[in-house]
């Protein structure tokens, strides 16, 4: 995430990677949430979870909820990566990263994405259960 890219996000099969941050001069902070598939959903085990999207619609939502966070808190950078496919348990599936001036606002708007990817945008997720995974 540089200069030139103050929004992005990316909807991809590609694994979630971690990046060495460099900052702008007038930015302090870097938040970055890094949500894993967990073992246990709903008291099961699972080996993965199936994730899906109709992606026209997915990214027309996310274009217009990086718009909409621009305009509505203080100047930031954003990026949001989200896997599609099937995300094994224990590996990334979800990465956002935040640049701002002060860390208080950076931890806020992290937040608030968070909740907005979770509630808005349409990506729809499907537990691979352990015992189903072993019976194939």
């Amino acid at each position: 995430m540089d200069a030139a890219t103050t929004m992005s996000f990316l909807l991809s099969t590609d694994p979630i990677l971690p990046e060495t941050p460099s900052f702008e001069p007038e930015q302090g902070a870097e938040v970055q949430f890094l949500g894993t598939v967990r073992r246990l959903e709903d008291g099961r085990v699972i080996s993965g979870i199936e994730y899906s999207a109709y992606q026209p619609m997915a990214e027309k939502v996310l274009t217009a909820l990086l718009a909409r966070g621009q305009a509505d808190h203080a100047p930031h950078q954003v990026f949001i990566q989200h896997r599609l496919g099937f995300v094994a348990a224990e590996i990334p599936s979800i990465l956002i990263r935040v640049r701002t001036k002060h860390s208080a606002a950076a931890f806020s708007l992290c937040h608030w994405y968070l909740h907005e990817v979770k509630t808005t945008v349409p990506i729809w997720k499907k537990p691979i259960w352990e015992e189903a995974a072993s019976a194939r």
